[in-house]
């Protein structure tokens, strides 16, 4: 375990404080193996099929990719589908559930991710803000309905060789249309986004709720800069840990240069001792 004295610091302000704000985005899932798409050359490397046609992640992850090209469009997004569902989250995701199960107020996750590693860690679904959406729910891609559904009956098969979808297309149960995941893609009118507006009502009523926040924040770039900002936005000390982007320390902000779970064992490590939380070897 790296040793570093700033633990103890975040340590001190997460003894202090009464609720555990917990914002991720892609980095988040790296050390669980997942892709975080940093850059054309990041992507390309996970979908070289992609990359051979010139496609980056913002043309593919799009709605016009499912009308102009479905199988493709299915070809990436059942294959992220699959590997969401094959992943086991790693043990930062334990340590973040400890850490706010032992908070006077509770936790709250604010992702990015639309992969639900939260939920499958352990984290109620009462707890969480996908703000982008789930790859685990599908809508009709002309939205005929209004209406969302779980994906767990779609269990795509995929020409990993060539990104494309060899199995049926998932369809709407009211019109029959190709259904497309419930995620905010670019350039996107047509996301149904009740489920996450949902989610994001609980999040307010919780957040007026509680008095002293700290605030950890892991993976999240400035690329895509939607988690970055909702930290920002809170009353609290916040712990940033990105291995690429941080900003100089100060009396409200921690930074770590290192991947998530490497930063939150060092994190827990300095708390068990003081806090009584369960050693976990």
């Amino acid at each position: 375990m790296i040793v570093d004295n700033r633990f103890a610091q975040c340590a001190d302000q997460i003894e202090q404080a009464d609720s555990l704000i917990i914002t991720a985005g892609a980095g988040m899932g790296v050390d669980s193996g997942l892709p975080d798409f940093r850059g054309a050359e990041g992507f390309w490397q996970a979908y070289p099929a992609l990359g051979k046609a010139g496609i980056q992640f913002h043309e593919i992850a799009n709605p016009s990719a499912f009308r102009s090209n479905p199988q493709l469009a299915w070809g990436f997004y059942g294959h992220r589908l699959n590997l969401y569902r094959d992943t086991v989250p790693h043990e930062g995701f334990s340590i973040l559930l400890r850490l706010g199960e032992s908070m006077p107020k509770g936790m709250f996750v604010f992702t990015s991710n639309v992969d639900a590693q939260f939920q499958k860690a352990g984290f109620s679904n009462r707890q969480i803000h996908e703000c982008h959406g789930s790859i685990h729910h599908l809508q009709c891609q002309d939205g005929c309905m209004a209406d969302i559904w779980s994906a767990e009956d779609f269990h795509p098969l995929i020409d990993q060789e060539n990104c494309l979808l060899t199995s049926d297309f998932p369809r709407c149960p009211h019109c029959g249309e190709i259904a497309r995941p419930n995620i905010l893609m670019f350039n996107d009118r047509d996301w149904l986004s009740y489920r996450a507006d949902t989610q994001e009502s609980n999040l307010k009523v919780w957040l007026s709720s509680i008095n002293r926040p700290v605030i950890i924040e892991i993976g999240a770039g400035e690329s895509i800069p939607t988690v970055r900002r909702f930290s920002e936005n809170q009353n609290g000390f916040m712990v940033r840990i990105n291995p690429k982007e941080t900003e100089r320390n100060s009396a409200t902000y921690m930074g770590f240069k290192m991947d998530g779970l490497a930063a939150l064992q060092g994190i827990e490590a300095v708390l068990q001792p003081i806090s009584g939380l369960p050693v976990v070897s």
